[in-house]
């Protein structure tokens, strides 16, 4: 299994062909996931080298399939995925697993191993960060582009929603990100209040 060659690959592949109208779901997304699975693997003690390579496999593919669509870009992660990492010495079982991790960060979420867990709260690491405003102004801009969101005003209601409603699944997460998060939900509940006196 050339994990390296395989990641390359398609860390190519969106470099050249992601749309630049995706502002959230851009090679920086998917970087930021591989650097953040990463750190969390180690944090949660795992170090067994064929799964962090699954791992950092399904990282680098998570969203390959926003090369072809926005809705439902998992399944077509996990295609682009048992299309191309037989090239690499992939086994029919380790693109399952890599598949299984890919649709697991499907919102709403469903880990259904470790690795699952480590790859979910890595996709959505940003929600409990300093960075938070920064980057969910990229995930508006991205919808506002894309119609997935025709009232604007509707983006703070959706975000109290969101992030009342995730949860971290690793310890390391939970406790690293959650209370920065709930920071941030309590902020955006401020914000609404003032508005609508």
């Amino acid at each position: 299994m050339n994990v390296a060659a395989a990641c390359q690959h398609i860390l190519n592949q969106l470099q050249a062909g992601l749309s630049p109208k995706l502002t959230y779901h851009c090679v920086a997304h998917t970087l930021d996931v591989v650097e953040q699975s990463e750190r969390i693997a180690r944090a949660e003690g795992i170090d067994a080298p064929e799964t962090l390579a699954l791992l950092q496999t399904a990282a680098y593919y998570h969203d390959a399939g926003f090369l072809q669509v926005y809705d439902d870009h998992e399944a077509v992660s996990c295609q682009i995925a048992q299309t191309t990492l037989p090239d690499f010495g992939y086994s029919p079982e380790q693109i399952t697993d890599v598949c299984a991790l890919i649709m697991a960060t499907k919102i709403p979420q469903t880990p259904l191993s470790k690795l699952g867990e480590i790859i979910c709260d890595a996709d959505l690491d940003y929600l409990g960060r300093s960075d938070y405003k920064a980057v969910s102004e990229t995930l508006l801009s991205e919808w506002l582009t894309y119609n997935r969101l025709p009232d604007p005003t509707r983006w703070f209601p959706i975000q109290v929603g969101f992030l009342g409603n995730h949860r971290y699944f690793t310890q390391t997460n939970q406790l690293l990100r959650e209370p920065p998060k709930q920071q941030f939900v309590a902020a955006i509940q401020d914000q609404l209040a003032l508005a609508s006196q």
